[in-house]
């Protein structure tokens, strides 16, 4: 197949400068991804992810493999055994009022320089996109293996400051946590960022939200490590 031009940009994030990607059009064929999840079979994610996911198939990252390979390698300095750890179709399904006291706050995937998590949209801008967090009463926008403890006691200090979290997806500026960033929804987009950085999907209207993947926030979650 003729891909389209695909369209790149690297951003630096908040004060740490983190990077964020976003490549348009990287695909060409966001319907067929679309049929693809639509017809998947899904189960719960577990106590992080707030809905629901199926298995998806990476390959199709090697429509672009060259790109692919050099933005790991220029952007995030991972050249060596760049392998993909998950692949999943990712469906927000949780009503705000059952969302866990940790699904109600920005969260990090994980500490490890090494990872790099990929989000692929196959939604408009209705459906939300991502936003990037600093925590204010430590600074941190990404959590690195030396800072887990440190803010893991600046959690409970903030809950003991505020109370609890509302019973709301995360949006915008808290009392413990500032957005610097975020990436809009679009149909064929890739957003790539390390998982360590602080972030939270944007979910502009909960009540839309649906278990029927045809209908629903439908997303490709994955997951590229390498040193």
């Amino acid at each position: 197949m003729i891909l389209p031009d695909a369209s790149i940009t690297v951003e630096r994030l908040g004060r740490e400068g983190e990077p964020l990607v976003i490549i348009d059009n990287f695909t060409g064929q966001p319907e067929r991804l679309r049929a693809m999840g639509t017809a998947a079979q899904y189960h719960p994610a577990g106590v992080d992810y707030p809905g629901r996911r199926a298995l998806a198939d990476p390959s199709y990252l090697d429509l672009r493999r060259e790109l692919m390979m050099q933005v790991m390698g220029r952007v995030f300095g991972l050249s060596r055994g760049i392998s993909c750890e998950i692949a999943a179709f990712s469906l927000v399904t949780l009503p705000p009022e059952q969302l866990s006291p940790r699904q109600r706050i920005p969260h990090h995937d994980h500490s490890d320089a090494g990872r790099v998590a990929i989000m692929h949209y196959l939604d408009g801008p209705d459906s939300g996109g991502t936003a990037f967090y600093r925590h204010r009463r430590t600074g941190f926008e990404a959590i690195t293996p030396e800072r887990e403890a440190a803010y893991a006691a600046a959690l409970a200090e903030d809950e003991r400051d505020y109370g609890p979290p509302p019973l709301a997806y995360p949006h915008g500026d808290s009392d413990a946590f500032e957005q610097i960033g975020a990436v809009e929804a679009r149909p064929d987009r890739l957003a790539l960022y390390r998982g360590r950085q602080l972030h939270s999907g944007i979910i502009p209207d909960p009540a839309a939200l649906s278990d029927d993947p045809a209908k629903g926030r439908l997303t490709v979650n994955m997951f590229l490590f390498g040193s």
